[in-house]
């Protein structure tokens, strides 16, 4: 039996709200040579949210970035835990502090029930730092990965 799965639960979020949060991946993603992606699960299976996050990067082959600057934000809903995981070419120039400022911005969000403020914001400010390091390039750039939103179970 797989370890995870892609189903499309695409009721987990009102079709506006994944109009707003796929649209916070494209403005974000039209900046940079980076990529944002975004996995959506009502239930964690790890105790470390941080462990899924990195799982389920690995499986969507977000380390196969030219540059090595995709970004994942994972959260699941009904666990009510979430993380951010960074490939290294990003991780590296942005610190330790930039994502544990982003994880504090989401739990602020979050501890308000803002689901989709919390994500458009993050993904936002995940694009601007993507931007600053690795800022678009029209000779160069295309997009690595799509823009779409996963949604797991």
């Amino acid at each position: 039996m797989p370890i995870f799965s892609f189903a499309r639960k695409k009721e987990l979020f009102s079709r506006e709200d994944q109009d707003v949060l796929l649209e916070a991946i494209r403005k974000a993603e039209l900046q940079t040579s980076g990529e944002v992606r975004l996995y959506v699960e009502n239930r964690c299976k790890y105790v470390d949210p941080l462990l899924r996050a990195a799982e389920i990067f690995w499986a969507l082959k977000m380390d196969q970035t030219n540059e090595r600057n995709g970004v994942l934000v994972y959260i699941a809903l009904k666990d009510h835990q979430f993380a951010i995981f960074a490939d290294e070419g990003i991780h590296k120039k942005t610190g330790e502090t930039f994502w544990h400022d982003e994880v504090a911005v989401m739990k602020g969000h979050l501890g308000k029930n803002e689901v989709i403020e919390a994500l458009r914001r993050v993904i936002t400010d995940i694009g601007a730092a993507l931007h600053h390091h690795f800022p678009y390039d029209a000779a160069t750039d295309k997009n690595e990965l799509p823009d779409d939103i996963v949604f797991g179970n």
